[in-house]
């Protein structure tokens, strides 16, 4: 039975070709994208997503960021986990692209949406109980920008640092900033204890402001752990 995914508002098979020689996203990497997850029919922190979502819009300078709230984010999840028939538990991608032609300057700033969903067998989330086998791929550094913190279509340096990963076995491997220092990992941000103390790269260090890094934050300090953001 076929999946579909959701373009611009219509729903098409996920093995139909959709998009355009000319599509921004895939020529110049003009996007950004967001990953959500879905547990037992409700969509996780679809606040912290759309806040996320339209401050990277603003850093790229892109109209309609106002209409990605957190409601667009439920409705559109919704319907297309319904038109797949799934369950209530799925991951989403919802990958935002600018619009229309040009070349590394864009004629307009309108944006296209495509958003594709997966289904999980997990009704929740869950710990690590076997451990991680990690390195440190330092091959390539991460800028520091106003950029970093955001999930943009450019995503070379989590390729590269992915196929070291894949290469040497590891379960994950860790991405340093520009200065070499600890940035984050191919897919999470980082956190460390070390003696009773709860440590993470800052916003400042180039890593991604991560959802679930936020929600971390908010647990800390909600049950007075000590955590620092270190820079």
């Amino acid at each position: 039975m076929s999946q579909y995914i959701l373009f611009n508002d219509e729903f098409f098979p996920t093995e139909q070709a959709i998009l355009r020689a000319s599509n921004r996203g895939f020529k110049f990497g003009d996007g950004l994208f967001e990953s959500m997850r879905m547990c037992n029919g409700k969509l996780m922190f679809a606040e912290q997503h759309a806040d996320r979502l339209r401050a990277g819009m603003k850093a790229l300078k892109m109209d309609g960021h106002a209409l990605l709230d957190e409601y667009f984010l439920r409705q559109k999840t919704s319907e297309l986990q319904r038109k797949n028939k799934f369950n209530g538990n799925v991951r989403f991608r919802l990958t935002i692209y600018r619009d229309g032609e040009g070349l590394y300057t864009p004629q307009i700033n309108k944006i296209g949406y495509l958003l594709e969903a997966i289904p999980l067998e997990q009704t929740s989330y869950e710990l690590n109980a076997k451990g991680l086998i990690i390195d440190v791929f330092d091959e390539i550094t991460k800028p520091i920008n106003k950029l970093a913190n955001y999930k943009t279509s450019n995503a070379l340096v989590y390729v590269l640092a992915g196929l070291f990963q894949k290469q040497n076995r590891l379960d994950e491997a860790l991405i340093l900033n520009q200065q070499g220092f600890l940035c984050e990992s191919t897919s999470s941000n980082v956190f460390v204890v070390y003696q009773n103390q709860i440590y993470t790269p800052a916003l400042s260090e180039g890593c991604v402001a991560g959802v679930m890094r936020s929600v971390v934050l908010q647990l800390a300090k909600t049950y007075n752990l000590p955590l620092i953001e270190a820079q």
